[in-house]
């Protein structure tokens, strides 16, 4: 088997379909079907069930996936750290969370980028309930999160700083002008809150919970811009990191409103996988971003 073969494999378990997998890559779809049949061939076994227009990876097609992503990361690690320049160079595939985006992070990227050109960076973005599994499996070298502080022993941290959530309205909308609001202010109040699987989400909740406030819950999606438009337009309060809204506090279409209720501690946090090698290229990434994030 090749590295070009485990390539091929992974994209078409990617895409769920031999076609795009063959555009996606430059192939014609002859080649990537010839290169399923002589690895399939060598391993003796089929990895996807063809039914009709549609496959489905095998149970042999699931354990090599595993495999296939930890080869691919350790090739991406001798292209980083084998070469004896002391540039690095090759591909970093880091997992980041959505908010992280909107304010520093794309200018930190141009930063890492002058410093380090060869190295090409790949972003996925993430969820605290999906991210531990995709650094176990090499599918991800690095994660920028931003949750509430994360422990695991599957895990190295090697940067944290504190960050905040905030409630947002209208300054038109009624909560805008009160002052020192509480978990029993938003009793029946139109909350825009981030989807099930967002750790702010699961926070508020539970802490209406404990004092056995429903909330009610208009909308939940795990668009920030989403809940900034309808927060905007006076549909509810949006509860969201304030990183992700800085221009529209300075062009007041959103308020903050005055919180005076339990804390929501949260942080932007660097995780590998305890197993990952600490190359140059992510010790670079790190730096950049706890010199610039004070």
């Amino acid at each position: 088997m090749t590295i070009i073969q485990l390539e091929t494999f992974l994209k078409i378990t990617e895409t769920n379909s031999f076609s795009s997998a063959a555009n996606l890559l430059g192939y014609a779809q002859s080649t990537v079907t010839t290169q399923m049949k002589q690895l399939e061939e060598e391993l003796h076994c089929l990895l996807f069930e063809r039914l009709g227009k549609s496959i489905i990876l095998t149970s042999e097609g699931e354990r090599l996936s595993v495999y296939a992503q930890k080869i691919l990361q350790l090739e991406r690690e001798i292209l980083l750290e084998v070469p004896t320049s002391k540039e690095p160079a090759g591909l970093l595939k880091l997992g980041i969370s959505e908010s992280l985006c909107y304010n520093t992070f794309p200018q930190l990227l141009l930063e890492y980028k002058k410093k380090f050109p060869k190295v090409e960076i790949q972003l996925q973005f993430i969820t605290r309930a999906t991210f531990p599994l995709l650094l176990k499996k090499g599918v991800l070298d690095m994660v920028y999160t931003l949750n509430p502080y994360i422990e695991s022993t599957e895990l190295v941290m090697l940067y944290k700083k504190p960050e905040t959530l905030g409630f947002y309205a209208s300054p038109k909308y009624p909560l805008a002008d009160k002052n020192n609001i509480e978990e029993t202010d938003l009793e029946n109040i139109p909350l825009l809150l981030t989807s099930h699987e967002c750790s702010f989400r699961a926070m508020l909740v539970e802490a209406l919970t404990k004092l056995s406030i429903t909330p009610k819950i208009v909308l939940e999606t795990s668009s920030k811009e989403i809940l900034k438009q309808f927060a905007i337009n006076q549909f509810g309060v949006a509860f969201m990191p304030d990183m992700v809204v800085h221009e529209e506090i300075r062009n007041d279409s959103l308020k903050k409103l005055c919180w005076a209720g339990n804390d929501f501690p949260i942080f932007s946090q660097i995780f590998i996988h305890k197993d990952k090698h600490f190359n140059m290229a992510m010790e670079g990434l790190v730096k950049i971003i706890s010199e610039n994030t004070v």
